[in-house]
């Protein structure tokens, strides 16, 4: 990774005299108000980090769409990879001989927030401010989105700027569990994941960083496996800086393609997602709550049936437990329907029958990770 900075390093004098000689202006966080016949100062350097694992099926896609970005200074895009079960390894190394932009390092543990602390270790020194994009190998990021990210950053002098989830299915079900996550009934009603009014937020989606930004806060906490990217710009938010939602940031995201990868998704998240609450419990909040409730109830329910079917089988025969048995679930049943319909209004039929499993699984899933807690199996297991 060695030549990542010292490439980028003698370019940043010809990038200015280029700059200068031209009269061109740039919009970035390195862009100031300057006096008439200043230097026009440089853009930064934009390095896009991911952490891969598992992903041959979208990994070219999502490099080629950093690749493909308008922006104009200079770019480039490190790749941590990890222990994969695929050709997710030959594909990197593929991408990284056809385009000397893109560079490869190792991630042996797998794990999300090693992998990336790994990847900032291989950021670009020098003089030029470096601003770190995030992507995702499930991500695709649409053609403008550095362009328009950097813009922000200067606009807002925000330390990170993030927009929203699009996801985007391929197959029934796929598309099911897109449009069930773009739904408050799905994930809740977050910004990042159904929209809402540009200004600062607690965490966006994957995120447009200041190096110098990263840096204050420690980068990323190993110890989480899942959750990384909320306890990070809490720590940036707790130092005095400025995390900046904008709508317009849009990332089209690949979602689980099977109920038992989604249900394995939802599962660990909320597992972690009891880790956050542990760490920190002010951060308890009904959106987080409700699905081990709703867990809790059906468990309840379930308990209630049985006492049920005791007292019809033995004389006399009340059906009061039995009433009370059912009570949680056809409620439940009634939410998870007329959520269904609602979010299913514009969906082909195929996608519309899908809605009340996806739902329920991601429910469910979550709900039992979150109760269950964070195992010690779970704390070495980084596959996503």
């Amino acid at each position: 990774m060695t030549e990542l900075a010292t490439t980028r390093a003698t370019s940043d004098g010809a990038d200015r005299a280029g700059a200068a000689t031209t009269g061109a202006t740039t919009t970035g966080p390195a862009t100031r108000p300057r006096r008439e016949g200043g230097p026009v100062p440089a853009p930064p350097h934009v390095v896009a980090v991911a952490v891969v694992r598992d992903e041959e099926r979208y990994l070219g896609t999502a490099v080629d769409a950093v690749l493909d970005q308008t922006w104009t200074g200079p770019l480039d895009v490190v790749l941590a990879v990890g222990p994969s079960h695929d050709r997710t390894r030959e594909i990197a190394d593929e991408l990284a001989a056809r385009d000397p932009r893109v560079h490869v390092v190792d991630n042996p543990s797998g794990s999300r927030s090693e992998g990336l602390n790994l990847a900032f270790r291989a950021l670009p020194s020098g003089s030029r401010e470096v601003v770190v994009v995030r992507f995702d190998g499930h991500a695709v990021l649409p053609v403008g989105y550095v362009r328009q990210a950097v813009r922000v950053m200067g606009r807002t002098g925000a330390d990170v700027v993030g927009g929203m989830m699009v996801p985007v299915g391929r197959t029934p079900f796929q598309s099911a569990v897109a449009r069930a996550m773009a739904h408050p009934a799905g994930i809740g009603a977050t910004s990042f994941h159904t929209g809402g009014e540009a200004g600062p937020a607690q965490t966006v989606y994957l995120g447009v960083f200041r190096r110098t930004s990263l840096e204050r806060a420690g980068g990323y906490d190993p110890t989480l496996v899942r959750a990384e990217d909320w306890d990070l710009n809490r720590r940036i938010r707790a130092g005095g800086g400025l995390v900046w939602f904008d709508p317009g940031l849009q990332v089209v995201y690949h979602p689980r393609r099977t109920a038992r990868d989604l249900a394995r998704q939802f599962w660990r998240t909320g597992m972690w997602r009891r880790e956050i609450v542990r760490r920190h419990p002010t951060t308890a909040s009904l959106r987080y709550l409700a699905p081990p409730a709703l867990v809790l109830g059906l468990v309840a329910s379930l308990v209630l049936g049985v006492v049920g079917l005791v007292d019809v089988l033995v004389p006399p025969a009340p059906t009061a437990w039995l009433g009370l048995a059912l009570l949680g679930p056809v409620l439940y049943a009634l939410v998870v329907l007329t959520a269904s319909a609602h979010a299913g209004l514009r969906e082909p039929r195929a996608v519309k029958i899908r809605l009340p499993v996806v739902l329920v699984v991601m429910h469910v899933a979550w709900g039992i990770g979150f109760l269950r807690g964070v195992s010690r199996h779970a704390r070495t297991e980084h596959r996503t």
